[in-house]
């Protein structure tokens, strides 16, 4: 008989940590599975000022290294494996992902965003190559270059500004 949990959590950004977090504080059997590594869109970000709870200089990958931290310490626990459907048809849910399926009294949906992609010839064939969805992880190829960023609000701005500080120009 395959283990039950109480809740399983789709999702390791900072909202399937939290509710990880929460959930194996209060002594519930918690799983949280992650398709990637753990933190989503924010560990992509270089100064985490406005997340509650945040301190003073933290970056993205620094808050969710606390996060993980703590969910494990309280006990939850975290599997790689991408999830490919769920069945909430029965009291208890099955949660298939490619490598196993997982049962829980209670499922959590914090599959977060993905970066939006601009579908423009060679954009999936240059990704990696010129083509980036992270200049945190990647601003040190940009080195001396001339850089465009393509996208609206906070998001993009910021990464603009992170550009600058390798990039011999940046366009937003």
């Amino acid at each position: 008989m395959s283990e039950i949990y109480d809740v399983v959590i789709i999702g390791s950004g900072p909202a399937g940590l939290a509710a990880g977090l929460y959930a194996a504080r209060a002594k519930m059997k918690t799983l949280i599975l992650e398709k990637n590594k753990a933190g989503g869109q924010i560990v992509t970000t270089n100064e985490v000022a406005n997340y509650p709870g945040s301190i003073e200089n933290a970056t993205g990958p620094s808050l969710i290294a606390r996060m993980v931290k703590q969910a494990e310490e309280f006990g939850a626990q975290r599997k790689k494996d991408n999830v490919v459907e769920v069945d909430f048809s029965e009291k208890i849910k099955k949660v298939k992902g490619e490598k196993e399926e997982y049962k829980a009294k209670a499922v959590i949906i914090a599959t977060g965003a993905t970066p939006r992609k601009l579908g423009v010839p060679g954009e999936a064939e240059l990704t990696g190559k010129g083509v980036s969805y992270c200049a945190t992880c990647d601003a040190d190829f940009f080195t001396d270059l001339e850089v465009f960023v393509i996208g609206g609000g906070d998001s993009a701005v910021e990464e603009a500004i992170y550009l600058t500080k390798f990039a011999r120009k940046v366009t937003i």
